[in-house]
């Protein structure tokens, strides 16, 4: 019991630091006034999630916030699986185990599990789409980054082009050109309704595909960001402007603690759409693999 008080202490330490980084950063950011104003917000909401100043350069490539993360991310899991894995041990310390049950978790479950037996092979990539995606989502709870990178329309949208490339490449590659004429000519159907089922199925696996699964998982994000930053920033204004306002500094209370609880559920968010993005990638493989099912 023990070491899980210390987990939670530490847990509750780093949302705090989080959430007061959080919400001190967006009040250096705009202005509100607190006196005439419920909610504080920014002019333009694109401001919480465009960083166009470049921190450094190199040579002709400006390297901004966003683009910095998105390295940052990267190094992240190669990091971590290489100082898990560089030298395998009978019995694993506490982040061998943790990393060990997540690359199980994807190659057995979610590779294998959807995919069927031909699931390893793809096991990799998936692997890497999820810890990535996972890393560059928890970006928007750990304290000096409060960012993640997935609320950038373009990280998402080059994930669900490489899952699009895959899942296409291999039903040609497996299929040769019946792997469309399955699609546009489904057998299953009643003769009469096969061009309009082809016509949607050929739209869905070649169109819509790739965009509801970006769509989706930088939808997601971009809320999550929004409603930290507003319930969070406006709570934190209305409290650091309590002597010139008085008891109208009252009104930063429940938008500080409905923060608070959505900073918390957040985190489950981050986790699922990490896995729903992982998932939704082996799904679309298993239909070139096997398009009879």
């Amino acid at each position: 019991m023990r070491w899980r008080s210390r987990v939670l202490l530490l847990g509750l330490a780093v949302m705090a630091i989080a959430v007061a980084i959080y919400s001190t950063s967006i009040h250096e950011a705009h202005e509100c006034d607190t006196a005439q104003e419920i909610i504080c917000a920014p002019t333009n909401v694109v401001e919480l999630f465009e960083h166009k100043e470049a921190l450094f350069s190199i040579g002709p490539l400006d390297v901004t916030r966003t683009v910095f993360l998105i390295f940052l991310a990267t190094l992240v899991v190669v990091a971590a699986l290489y100082f898990a894995f560089r030298k395998p041990k009978i019995v694993p310390g506490k982040f061998g185990v943790v990393m060990e049950s997540m690359v199980s978790f994807v190659r057995d479950d979610v590779a294998k599990g959807t995919i069927g037996p031909d699931g390893g092979r793809y096991a990799p990539y998936l692997l890497a789409v999820f810890l990535f995606v996972l890393v560059g989502n928890l970006f928007e709870l750990v304290p000096l980054v409060n960012f993640p990178i997935t609320s950038r329309m373009a990280i998402p949208a080059m994930l669900a082009v490489f899952t699009w490339v895959i899942f296409v490449f291999v039903g040609f590659a497996k299929n040769g050109f019946g792997y469309v004429w399955g699609i546009i000519w489904p057998k299953s159907v009643p003769l009469g309704l096969r061009w309009l089922v082809g016509l949607i199925e050929f739209v869905s696996t070649f169109l819509l595909r790739p965009i509801t699964l970006a769509v989706r998982l930088f939808a997601n994000l971009v809320a999550g960001h929004l409603m930290l930053t507003l319930l969070l920033a406006s709570g934190w204004l209305f409290f650091s402007s309590a002597g010139d306002i008085g008891f109208r500094a009252l009104i930063g209370v429940p938008w500080f603690a409905f923060g608070l609880l959505i900073f918390a559920f957040e985190f489950v968010v981050i986790v699922l759409q990490a896995y729903i993005f992982t998932l939704l990638s082996a799904v679309y493989i298993q239909t070139s693999v096997h398009p009879e099912h």
